[in-house]
């Protein structure tokens, strides 16, 4: 797990080191371990390092291959890299380092764009070939790790966060409407290649984009889940899905174990993460950390669930770490939060993964978390009115959308918002792909796809890797999401959501974290923003530079401002905090 730079000049021109230096310095806090950067006339890539797999020097990057005229900066890790790296040394390779960065240079070496497909792993990368002048870059299959990219001109550069290129200068901050829109409407998510800046583009998740020497390019996407049944389904019982659930959950926890360090366990109490806690203890992990985080309470609603996360390290003899969080601290925290997003996110799960984050680095450098397993098994409220719809697209956006579009044009200034409505054309054409039987296949696949890549996954990236935290999510294994897929919709709705994932828990942890309300990370004071946090929302959204700016309609600032709980939007977030962290992040980034 790393951070990754550079800058490419498709004209010939010598590439900006400085920039790239500059570039490279902001992602320190994605690699302590150490940080390079290597150029060679029009190209120029930098990266930091966490030590993860191959703690020698032997695996720094950007890497570079003489022999083979490649360079290479890389962030993720392949869990497969083992027998990859057995199957290349057959075919004659042979290796200086002993990781898995290697591994991926020389599998591009020897199969070409078939590489990815042979991945298990999260990872974004970027090679250079010496002889062709091509470039290849590559985003893992859920968009796990981030890439970055400004064009301009005949100059591309990329980065694994986008305060990264700001850092390296001459970008075009000026919002972009429709990544404005999607923010406002979509609750945050932003899909590629939008962002919410012009001047910023993201890579595709399960995309391959390969620029010629001209800078002419092409995209493949090698991977996209059929939300569809098989004929042989038929014959499988609710018990053969529960079964073929678990096994390939173990597999993918498993997988998530090689590292040259300990992995530990984010452990909210929830079925989820409790699950991961069960099958590590099965795989024979031993002094096993796990954490948890909570928060003080605020207008009588509780802000921890400490009583689950509890049961579950009695339960297993975990070494847990209960992380207890008072105003104060959550308060002073908040700007380094905004700070370490790549993008404004809204959830208040934001500054419980940092503070969580900040305390678990002191202990070890790598945790799975139960990311993924909502959106893929079935977990959310907004499924089940999709099993009778009639209408799929109108039904899934009156459950997410934070507003209509018709109310949006009343709050957000109109010089800031698209001609149409682009949320509901993004759902529109989303449900419209084939490859998704019903209604509920349609909401879980474009989830899984796109709103959990620019929300759950970002969010977990962002916060861990802002104190050099490396976090696997094994529900996104792919071979698992594949078997999900298959499932019919009844068996994941089943049980209140998440039915078959419930019954292959039931095999192995207390029932006790099963059969409980769905919970979350609860940060009850920003949901219910009052004293401190309205002035510093207040202040934020009153001052010169926000004014100047003029993002949001002054009227319907000054509503929020009068009585913030009167407006929540359908998913349970306050109205105020997102228009604030919009201008807070702004701000922060110098935007």
């Amino acid at each position: 797990m790393c951070g990754l730079s550079g800058e490419i000049n498709f004209n010939g021109q010598t590439a900006d080191i400085a920039a790239v230096e500059r570039m490279t310095g902001a992602l320190a806090p994605r690699g302590p371990d150490g940080s390079g950067v290597v150029a060679r006339g029009p190209v120029a890539f930098g990266h930091r390092r966490l030590k993860i797999i191959d703690l020698s020097d032997k695996a720094q990057q950007p890497m570079v291959d003489a022999d083979l005229g490649l360079m290479m900066v890389f962030n993720g890790c392949i869990y497969n890299y083992p027998e990859l790296r057995a199957e290349l040394q057959g075919l004659g390779y042979r290796f200086f380092s002993d990781g898995d960065s290697e591994v991926l240079l020389k599998a591009w070496h020897a199969w070409g764009e078939a590489c990815v497909d042979r991945f298990h792993g999260m990872f974004a990368f970027v090679i250079h070939e010496r002889d062709s002048g091509r470039v290849v870059m590559g985003r893992d299959r859920f968009g796990i790790k981030p890439l970055y990219l400004a064009e301009q001109g005949k100059r591309m550069r990329f980065a694994s966060s986008l305060p990264s290129l700001l850092a390296g200068g001459d970008v075009d901050t000026s919002i972009d409407p429709v990544g404005m829109h999607h923010y406002m409407t979509f609750h945050a998510v932003v899909p590629p290649p939008h962002t919410i800046l012009k001047g910023v583009r993201k890579l595709p998740p399960a995309t391959l984009r390969i620029f010629e020497a001209d800078g002419t390019h092409r995209d493949r996407l090698y991977w996209a889940p059929q939300n569809v049944r098989r004929a042989e389904d038929a014959r499988l019982s609710a018990a053969d899905w529960r079964d073929q659930v678990l096994d390939a959950l173990r597999i993918a926890v498993k997988r998530r174990m090689v590292a040259d360090v300990p992995v530990g366990v984010l452990l909210s109490g929830g079925v989820d993460s409790s699950l991961v806690v069960g099958l590590l203890a099965e795989l024979g992990q031993t002094s096993l950390q796990t954490f948890s985080v909570g928060f003080e309470a605020a207008n009588q609603e509780k802000g921890d669930e400490f009583v689950y996360s509890d049961l579950i390290a009695k339960h297993y003899g975990t070494d847990h770490h209960q992380i207890f969080v008072p105003h104060d601290r959550l308060m002073q925290s908040l700007p380094g939060t905004i700070g370490a997003m790549s993008e404004p996110m809204v959830s208040y799960d934001n500054v419980g993964f940092y503070l969580l984050s900040q305390e678990v680095a002191k202990h070890i450098k790598v945790v799975q978390s139960g990311q993924g397993a909502d959106e893929v098994f079935g977990g959310y409220h907004w499924y089940p009115p999709m099993l009778d719809t009639t209408d799929p697209v109108a039904t899934y956006a009156g459950a997410f959308f934070d507003r209509s579009d018709a109310t949006l044009r009343t709050q957000v200034s109109p010089d800031y918002l698209p001609e149409t409505d682009a949320s509901l054309e993004l759902v529109r054409a989303h449900f419209g792909i084939p490859g998704a039987e019903t209604a509920v296949d349609k909401a879980l696949r474009l989830d899984s796809q796109v709103m959990l890549v620019d929300d759950p996954v970002k969010r977990v990236d962002n916060m861990t890797m802002a104190w050099g935290l490396e976090a696997r999510v094994p529900f996104l294994d792919h071979e698992l999401v594949e078997l999900a897929g298959r499932i019919p919709p009844e068996h994941k709705l089943s049980q209140g959501g998440k039915g078959v994932l419930k019954e292959a828990a039931r095999l192995v942890v207390p029932s006790e974290v099963i059969d409980r309300k769905k919970g979350y990370f609860p940060v009850p004071a920003l949901k219910y923003i009052d004293g401190p946090y309205l002035e510093m929302v207040r202040d934020s959204l009153n001052s010169q530079v926000a004014r100047e700016r003029g993002l949001f309609q002054r009227p319907y600032l000054e509503t929020l401002f009068e009585n913030p709980r009167d407006h929540i939007t359908p998913l349970r977030g306050s109205e105020l905090w997102q228009v604030a962290v919009l201008e807070m992040w702004l701000q922060s980034h110098g935007v």
